[in-house]
């Protein structure tokens, strides 16, 4: 390990406690006490990974996260967001504007390495390299991590991608949600069944006119299907 984790976080005491914690993990750390700053530094340097607190003194993170999303050159860097809030409309608003994970403060740096280093994981490391077609419309590529629809490059996130490479990759089996969770996190499974809904909405939102291929199968879960 030797990525680089941006902290974007405005109680210094914390910002500087997390950083030590992962830099003792392996990982190299910068801390942003606002919004500001650390958009001033990716213009310089990008980092492999964002925690990202949602209550800025500049910016809320929300919107840090919808402007980071909507950049060309910023919406691969996968963003885990830390707040304070543990109500479940503002982690799925979380999710649903393309953030890969959420921790809710306070929480243990054990869970926090563990859930940037699955995070880290599931955006590095695809299966198999070679291409996934799904009926007509559809191609997943597993080396570039993207998927095309008719040609155009869907702007899928990392954690999207996978969900959908592995539904196509048992293309007609059904997955429950349960199913998808340890396949996709495993032993650092540390989400809810809930997040995995919060994706599929937002890949059949980005997905089009493909959006009829994933299938919900009620009371069990999802299957991709030409």
């Amino acid at each position: 390990m030797n990525e680089l984790v941006a902290i974007v976080e405005d109680e210094a005491d914390l910002a500087a406690l997390t950083a030590e914690h992962l830099r003792r993990e392996g990982f190299r750390v910068e801390t942003f006490g606002e919004a500001e700053r650390f958009f001033r530094a990716l213009a310089k340097k990008k980092p492999d990974l964002v925690v990202l607190d949602l209550m800025l003194p500049d910016m809320n993170g929300l919107d840090v996260c919808r402007s980071l999303k909507r950049s060309e050159d910023w919406r691969s860097i996968p963003i885990i967001m830390a707040t304070a809030r543990a109500e479940e409309t503002d982690r799925v608003l979380g999710l649903e504007l393309g953030a890969d994970d959420y921790v809710v403060k306070p929480f243990s740096h054990k869970e926090l390495t563990a859930r940037i280093k699955a995070v880290l994981r599931r955006s590095r490391n695809p299966e198999e390299g070679g291409q996934v077609s799904v009926g007509e419309d559809l191609v997943l590529d597993r080396e570039r991590f993207e998927a095309r629809c008719k040609g155009k490059l869907l702007d899928l996130t990392s954690t999207e991608f996978r969900i959908l490479l592995l539904l196509a990759s048992k293309r007609g089996r059904v997955l429950t949600r349960e199913q998808i969770l340890d396949e996709l996190w495993g032993h650092e499974k540390i989400v809810l069944d809930r997040t995995i809904d919060v994706h599929i909405k937002n890949l059949r939102d980005k997905l089009g006119p493909a959006a009829s291929l994933v299938k919900n199968i009620r009371g069990v879960g999802y299957k991709v299907e030409p």
